[in-house]
């Protein structure tokens, strides 16, 4: 279905297991609200000609239409409900309903990068083997990825673009979100709120690893004992 409304393939790379619905979801509205622009400014335009000055005509004041602003106020909400019906359980999904998962990151934002923690073998933060990096988030493909979201200054937003998941991080709340990537590769991770003079230089880099890749990083950032 989405093949069909994509007349252009100007959106990043999609490699997210629920990106398909959402760009579907955007098509629509992008198409809808495309369409409604083209009308808009084709009526001002034919206005424009129709009522233009003529010697001798002299202008009259029209009361409105009491019908046709019922239709298009009756039609615009019903494509709001519509799109509101057809948007609750993706969003539902998305982030209310955190699938399980062994792959767990804290993504700490500060002006002007993000501090990723790994929670190490024992699967828990704030312990001995955890280990930070800067700017680097490291996952396995094809696997359920768990991101706690926080900040230590401003709002930021966590964006992947590549992923669909765009998600604020704000001082003082710990806000989880999840993804799982389909394909290896490496991804930007920028800032999608502005935080500051030094936005636009915070940006990070997501590496999706093969599973047999994922585990040799894994072995090197905790070498069996």
């Amino acid at each position: 279905m989405l093949e069909y409304l994509k007349l252009e393939t100007w959106l990043p790379e999609n490699v997210s297991t629920y990106g398909a619905e959402i760009d579907f979801l955007f098509y629509i509205i992008y198409y809808i609200t495309g369409v409604a622009f083209l009308l808009v400014a084709a009526v001002m335009v034919a206005f424009i000609i129709l009522y233009r000055h003529r010697e001798g005509r002299r202008a009259r004041y029209v009361h409105g239409n009491t019908a046709l602003e019922i239709a298009w106020t009756v039609g615009t909400a019903l494509i709001v409900i519509v799109l509101g019906i057809m948007s609750r359980p993706l969003w539902a999904r998305i982030k209310q309903q955190v699938p399980p998962s062994n792959i767990q990151v804290r993504v700490t934002a500060k002006q002007f990068n993000w501090e990723i923690l790994y929670p190490g073998p024992d699967g828990t933060f704030d312990t001995a083997d955890d280990v930070q990096m800067d700017n680097e988030l490291y996952v396995p493909v094809n696997r359920v990825v768990q991101v706690f979201l926080t900040s230590k200054d401003v709002i930021h937003s966590f964006f992947l673009p590549n992923l669909r998941l765009k998600q604020d991080a704000v001082p003082g709340r710990t806000i989880q979100a999840w993804f799982e990537a389909t394909k290896p590769g490496v991804y930007e991770i920028p800032c999608a709120e502005l935080c500051g003079f030094g936005h636009s230089g915070m940006l990070g880099y997501l590496t999706v690893y093969s599973a047999e890749d994922y585990k040799k990083w894994v072995k090197e950032q905790w070498p069996p004992s």
